[in-house]
């Protein structure tokens, strides 16, 4: 098994030459001491004048299922993604699980990460259905890193001040988190809840959103929004956020209840504390059930999203919205394979990133990063 330590980065002198693909594949299913990779997170940040990207994941020891014995692991890249440092175990949970990577850069420059923890037989329907002890449950950590990801701080347990007594399932993202204008973090979420009514045959399957709040870099913790309707029309579940340009927060959802469509949003004017109204149907990201990313660019005012376009897990594709997330149009197709999850990066002024999952027969083959002129976006 990968050791914890970290393994310092061979640094090249001189950056590569563009490719005209500029593709990458910084973790492939089945090396390095893990049978497969998924849930990816990346931020970027700067180290001693030098540009850095960070992919974070987590690597699933012995298969790739939700449960088990699973870390959070990281590469770094010094040349815009073209090229990766070594593996580093940045969270273990010693044959237990370790999960939902949830970065953030802050303007100190310290790279916060928020994470959860369960047991590796505890899976995703016990969880649900009140099987687990809550000690044996999700429970949510915090860490940080002040060299830019080279070495990180021990974990710090933040459960009881952002997870309800009565939640049963719990994740952080997935994706990366972010820091706003105002200093704020704001960690996306979603848990789920026992069902109000014990004859219904729902045994807790239905989910809600939330989001933690930090306004001193980390330190201290609350939730902020709550979006809880057991058998509503909206199921608020893995949720990716975004600051427009007026202040507000954008939220993007993944949903399999019976609105139209399989996206939902909402929006909010103080910093994640509230939401205008509830999560409604976007339908304008017309999509199967799963994961997606957002990023807005800054200038120009454009907001993106990046998720499978296809009726499966497949075809995954940028879109872009310049009304604050109200309507989307496509943006680029990046190719037809099968594709998943996916976390959008601000790599430098002319390019974006894209770390998402992948592969010629399956999803979860790689974890493969796509560099992407801004130009070609809008």
């Amino acid at each position: 098994m990968p050791s914890e330590e970290p393994v310092p980065d061979s640094v090249p002198d001189s950056l590569p030459d563009p490719t005209p693909t500029d593709v990458s594949v910084p973790f492939r299913a089945g090396h390095e001491g893990y049978a497969g990779f998924r849930i990816p997170a990346t931020v970027a940040t700067t180290t001693d004048g030098r540009a850095l990207v960070l992919a974070f994941c987590e690597g699933r020891v012995a298969s790739r299922s939700d449960a088990g014995d699973i870390d959070i692991v990281l590469k770094r890249s010094f040349d815009g993604g073209r090229t990766w440092g070594p593996l580093q175990v940045v969270a273990r949970n010693g044959h237990d699980l370790a999960g939902n990577p949830a970065p953030v850069v802050l303007d100190t420059g310290r790279v916060l990460l928020v994470h959860v923890r369960n047991k590796a037989s505890a899976t995703e329907d016990a969880i649900r259905r009140g099987e687990v002890p809550a000690a044996d449950g999700r429970r949510v950590w915090v860490r940080h890193s002040d060299d830019a990801g080279l070495t990180w701080s021990e974990a710090r347990e933040i459960t009881d001040r952002v997870k309800r007594p009565d939640w049963r399932w719990y994740a952080t993202t997935p994706g990366h988190a972010l820091q706003l204008t105002t200093g704020r973090v704001v960690v996306p979420a979603n848990h789920s809840s026992p069902p109000a009514d014990a004859d219904t045959g729902t045994e807790g399957r239905y989910y809600g959103g939330h989001c933690l709040l930090s306004d001193d870099h980390g330190a201290t913790w609350r939730i902020g929004y709550v979006d809880d309707h057991p058998g509503g029309y909206i199921n608020a579940n893995e949720t990716t956020a975004a600051e427009l340009p007026d202040g507000r927060l954008y939220f993007n959802t993944r949903t399999d209840s019976p609105s139209p469509g399989t996206r939902a949003d909402a929006h909010s004017t103080d910093g994640g504390a509230t939401l205008v109204k509830p999560f409604r149907p976007q339908a304008g990201l017309a999509g199967p059930v799963v994961q997606g990313s957002l990023l807005h660019l800054g200038e120009p005012d454009v907001l993106l999203y990046s998720g499978p376009a296809g009726p499966h897990r497949a075809v995954m594709t940028l879109r872009r919205s310049t009304d604050g997330g109200t309507t989307w149009q496509p943006a680029l197709t990046v190719d037809g394979l099968p594709a998943a999850y996916s976390d959008l990066v601000r790599v430098d002024d002319r390019t974006v990133g894209l770390l998402y999952e992948t592969g010629d027969f399956s999803a979860y083959d790689t974890l493969t990063f796509r560099r992407i002129p801004v130009a070609d976006l809008l």
